[in-house]
């Protein structure tokens, strides 16, 4: 917040005609401008669409009379700003990007403004929570943006508004407490310890916070429209095979700690989880923020794009911003090929919004210094830019093949003990039997015979046995045989592109999925 309003105070002095700043709270963004112009012992005068300016009144419902006001301004020596609140909202483009008629004469009006103020000391900031800025004043227009509060502000924020009887937290307790309530609006945050004190034993914030603070940021997350904030459940232990994966995974567990950037580690960026559909990948990222105790937020490429110019890339903005705030954390991007397999054909057909939304993401990744971690996964790899995942952009790719045999019955012990843990313990099913008539199957298609085989002997009254399970096996027919040229082409790609396996190479599979595991050097020597 500090360095905000440096950079604000630096406009001012430096003669900035026009700022647009951008903040989902009015509140704190008007403290800080405040807080600047006493630094500078200036003036400053607000206005808004329904009360006009705050000093006299006039410009009530009038965006255009409200300018003149500024416009006939004699020249001031202290630094002058006028904040107007609803301007931004009055004067965003349309749908195809352009302004209409009635907004023509306030978009002219700003630019003769910019051009006339930036002589003297007086200042116009354009308050708005979204960054919605017609073409014809991109030039004219500085944009600040107003950040989510920090750690040290949350807990200013905390000790103001709880009096020190009423704080029934532990050091620990509070500190979790705060790491919490990043990612929320100060407004969000007081809300959470009214409710709190309300709901507290005796009217006191205890341990039961954190879980109402949680909820608070589920519901800030969700009305994003484009993320989603999901539950922590099970960890590796659900995973069947993929043993270097988990390996990978759990030796990272503590990368994100203070002690690893005192040994002088950066924060890990990503990892790309490549291969067939139904082998866990996607549960692979929900099992990496169970291991790693981060909190997981899923991002759905697909409600990025809005129909408004401009609109798409202001979302994955925000988004960011708001990632960002609740860092440490895991991005999940699924399916990310679906999102960005035309990038480079150039075969979007959306005018180039995508290419940009692209390019913000790229630029991110690149330069992100908050401990975000990136997963992302992929069906159809070999679409993908080569940009997206080369090394400095994530850390790692991974190749999740089809089970091997060994991964084939672990992943049947983990779907069994689920259902039936005592009869998996008693012995009842032939684990190996049911991995070696199930080859090719993926993860998902053996699940689905676990259940259809029950789903049969529910419908006449009896129990399921192994019999039911090696007739529900007969009786699929695994993706591998359906499209075996496009994973023949996904198995080359992994190859070529030097993806590690997520699993150990087993032997006791014929020799075309052994090799599957080798690099091209590794199979010419043998």
């Amino acid at each position: 917040m500090i360095d905000q309003k440096k950079e604000i105070q630096l406009m001012l002095l430096a003669r900035f005609p026009l700022l647009w700043m951008v903040s989902p709270e009015e509140e704190p963004a008007e403290e800080i401008l405040c807080d600047v112009i006493k630094a500078v012992e200036g003036q400053i005068y607000f206005w808004d669409f329904a009360r006009g300016w705050n000093d006299s009144g006039t410009g009530k419902g009038n965006p255009m009379q409200a300018l003149e006001r500024i416009s006939k301004a004699p020249p001031m020596e202290q630094v002058t700003v006028f904040v107007m609140k609803d301007l931004g909202s009055l004067i965003a483009p349309g749908a195809n990007g352009q302004i209409a008629m009635n907004q023509l004469a306030i978009v002219r009006e700003l630019k003769n403004l910019a051009f006339q103020i930036a002589r003297d000391r007086r200042c116009l900031v354009i308050l708005s929570d979204q960054l919605r800025i017609p073409q014809e004043l991109s030039q004219e227009t500085t944009v600040v943006d107003i950040s989510l509060p920090g750690i040290e502000e949350i807990s200013n924020l905390l000790t103001r508004l709880v009096a020190p009887p009423d704080l029934k937290l532990s050091a620990e307790q509070r500190q979790q407490f705060i790491k919490a309530c990043q990612g929320l609006t100060r407004c969000r945050i007081s809300r959470v310890l009214a409710k709190c004190l309300v709901r507290g034993k005796r009217g006191k914030v205890d341990s039961t916070a954190l879980a109402a603070v949680i909820e608070e940021k589920r519901q800030t997350i969700r009305e994003t429209g484009i993320l989603e904030f999901i539950p922590l459940e099970s960890g590796l232990e659900v995973v069947g095979g993929l043993e270097i994966l988990k390996q990978w995974v759990k030796s990272r567990s503590r990368s994100f700690t203070d002690k690893a950037r005192e040994y002088g580690l950066p924060n890990p960026k990503g990892v790309l989880l490549a291969g067939i559909q139904g082998t866990g990948k996607s549960l692979l990222a929900k099992t990496i923020a169970t291991e790693w105790k981060l909190p997981l937020l899923r991002l759905d490429v697909g409600r990025v794009f809005g129909s408004m110019v401009g609109e798409s890339e202001n979302r994955i903005r925000q988004v960011i911003k708001l990632v960002e705030a609740i860092a440490p954390c895991i991005l999940f991007l699924d399916e990310i090929d679906k999102a960005f397999a035309n990038i480079t054909s150039g075969m979007d057909g959306d005018s180039g919004t995508s290419q940009r939304v692209f390019g913000t993401i790229l630029t991110w990744m690149q330069e992100k210094t908050a401990p975000v971690f990136v997963v992302m996964t992929a069906n159809r790899a070999e679409v993908l830019p080569a940009e997206l995942i080369r090394k400095g952009r994530i850390d790692e790719i991974f190749w999740v093949d089809l089970p091997n045999l060994t991964e084939r019955e672990a992943i049947f012990q983990v779907h069994l003990t689920r259902v039936r843990p005592d009869r998996v313990n008693q012995g009842d099913f032939d684990l190996k039997l049911l991995a070696e008539q199930s080859k090719n199957f993926s993860g998902a298609e053996i699940e689905q015979v676990v259940y259809d085989a029950m789903q049969c002997s529910f419908s006449v009254g009896v129990e399921f046995t192994q019999r039911d399970l090696l007739v529900s096996i007969a009786g699929c027919v695994p993706l591998a045989q359906i499209a075996e040229a496009q994973i023949d082409d996904l198995k080359t790609w992994a190859i070529r592109s030097g993806a590690k396996s997520a699993s150990i190479a087993d032997r006791t599979e014929t020799p075309a999925t052994f090799y599957s595991h080798l690099s091209p050097l590794e199979v010419d020597e043998n």
